[in-house]
């Protein structure tokens, strides 16, 4: 997409700045620019990664009783939807109000307008639903409204074009706005500034910073931070869509939260360089709330990516239920940490152990079903909206082209033929003695003798018979019964997973129209948040934890919410 002049006309203000060119930013400029706003948008980053951490994602949508979740007999309701969220969230802070509020919201849109809002923009979904974040903990949570954490029922719905193409409408509305005038999108501009008028209640009148340097990097590359000049806009209403913090290590261990042992010297990040956090601070600095900022979402199944984009790029492994979960010593994880169920749970599991990785133990006859790769790159049949390419990958024995390639060229896999030889292998590449050879095969032959059994009391072998009564599960997600060590289904293979960072839970506070409030809970005029620098919403409407599908359609209603609010100014 061209960049536009730089001013409009002979003085450099408009009606309406958003700060950050991502899913939310551009969901806000083109609804302020519907409402007939002069809209401009700025990023740091090159035109060529326009809607930021949105493109790289699998496109999973939090839905809630929808027809696609019908049609695979899944019984869901908003009620139902609201009781996992609240039992997920944990809210219980005096700074929750409008992360609570924003909750309530956020389900009435995924089990109302979203579906529909979509598929009026030409956005579709895959028919077969994913079952993400399953939780298992009794269901009883501590009011009559909650559930415990995870998802009842199957709710991740795929975006027929994952990332890119949940991005596609708003990208094309936002070229309509180009030509007619009305938007103009300013790459390599970043904001160190946030402007204010004088008085008591100084309100927010625009921006100030730096002209990066003309950059070639490609989409998700890091790009220079040579300035080459400065910019001042003066706008009526400004909106702050810039992204978290998970690129930012320094700030991640900064704000590692209580409970969880000392963050990881090492960590991947899921995210590209340019999710810095920086204007956070700047517009922390201007007056606004930030709140919940130990709350985050990194998750502990990340993988070092053999054809890195980014600096320390990971890619995070959607594990079906069946991989045994291992720490780094070789120690089971307790129930219900299995693959899928509490990402938060494990990685708090893992990290307060006092080792930076875990493993995942399974054979040949589990990765092909049961291993996928979040990302749109990681997906071209899902990606490319290929039929053929998706039947041949995913309804075959084998695992996928891109799952292999990390087999075969990944620094994170090791297959061996016995126990004694993975053992090996394990700790050469964990850098230790830490796998005792002996113990790992008499934790695998411990579950093997439950697999033989036909019923069995292993949790992790009762949960993967109750995901066998979902038909999504039973097509795309679950391997046959079988024992680890059935020389059938190998060989054996082990897995070394890292954290991974990913989303900031907290943000800015904001209130249901989207406006930045004050430590004194007063609203800070002319200043609008959205996307993940607003926690989703709110500062934080996922609470402790968060139940997935739920970043995009964050984004998606908070930058609905923004720029509908700007348009109204």
């Amino acid at each position: 997409m061209p960049e536009t002049p730089e001013t409009f006309g002979s003085s450099d203000s408009t009606d309406v700045l958003v700060i950050g060119a991502g899913l939310a930013g551009l969901v806000a400029a083109v609804e302020a620019a519907d409402a007939g706003k002069r809209v401009i948008v700025v990023d740091q980053e090159p035109g060529a990664s326009l809607g930021g951490q949105a493109w790289w994602s699998f496109g999973g949508l939090f839905m809630v009783d929808s027809p696609e979740q019908r049609r695979m007999g899944v019984h869901d309701s908003a009620e139902l939807a609201l009781a996992d969220w609240l039992g997920s969230a944990g809210f219980d802070r005096d700074e929750d109000y409008w992360p609570r509020q924003w909750a309530h919201g956020f389900v009435d849109f995924a089990s109302g307008e979203l579906r529909g809002w979509l598929r009026e923009l030409g956005v579709k979904v895959f028919p077969v639903v994913q079952w993400a974040e399953r939780g298992g903990y009794q269901a009883a949570g501590d009011s009559l409204l909650e559930t415990a954490h995870g998802n009842s029922v199957p709710r991740f719905h795929v975006v027929w074009g994952t990332g890119p193409g949940l991005l596609a409408p708003f990208v094309r509305r936002a070229q309509q706005h180009l030509r007619d005038g009305r938007l103009q999108l300013r790459f390599r501009h970043r904001v160190t500034e946030l402007l204010t008028d004088t008085g008591d209640a100084a309100a927010v009148t625009g921006a100030r910073g730096e002209i990066l340097a003309e950059s070639a990097a490609a989409r998700g590359e890091r790009s220079s931070r040579e300035v080459a000049g400065e910019f001042v806009i003066a706008a009526g209403v400004t909106v702050v869509s810039s992204g978290g913090i998970g690129a930012n290590h320094d700030l991640v261990r900064a704000n590692w939260p209580v409970g969880y042992g000392d963050p990881p010297a090492e960590m991947i990040s899921g995210v590209p360089d340019s999710t810095d956090g920086l204007m956070l601070g700047v517009a922390q600095r201007a007056g606004g709330r930030l709140i919940n900022s130990d709350r985050m979402w990194h998750y502990p199944e990340g993988v070092v990516n053999h054809s890195p984009v980014w600096s320390n790029h990971g890619i995070r492994i959607l594990a079906g239920p069946s991989s045994l979960w291992l720490d780094a010593t070789g120690r089971r994880l307790p129930s219900p940490l299995f693959p899928g169920f509490d990402a938060l749970g494990a990685l708090r599991e893992v990290t307060a152990s006092g080792h930076a990785h875990s493993w995942f133990v399974l054979n040949s006859a589990i990765i092909g079903p049961e291993f996928a790769l979040s990302g749109s790159e990681q997906n071209p049949d899902l990606t490319g909206k290929s039929v053929v390419q998706l039947a041949k990958s995913r309804l075959g024995k084998g695992p996928t082209a891109a799952v292999q390639a990390f087999v075969d060229g990944g620094v994170d896999f090791v297959t061996a033929d016995t126990v004694a030889e993975l053992a090996g292998k394990m700790n050469e590449l964990g850098g230790g003695q830490l796998i005792d050879a002996g113990e790992l095969e008499r934790v695998i032959v411990a579950r093997d003798l439950q697999v033989r059994s036909g019923l069995g009391k292993d949790p992790q072998i009762a949960a993967v018979a109750a995901a066998r009564r979902f038909r999504g599960d039973r097509m795309m997600r679950i391997a046959d019964d079988g024992e680890l060590l059935d020389p059938r289904k190998g060989p054996l293979i082990a897995v070394r997973l890292h954290v991974l960072t990913r989303k900031t839970l907290g943000g800015l506070e904001t209130d249901l129209t989207g406006a930045v409030r004050r430590s004194d809970g007063s609203v800070l005029d002319g200043l609008l948040a959205a996307g993940e620098a607003a926690g989703f919403g709110g500062g934080g409407m996922h609470g402790y934890r968060a139940l997935e599908g739920t970043f995009l359609g964050g984004c998606l209603l908070s930058g609905r919410v923004a720029g509908r609010t700007a348009g109204r100014s």
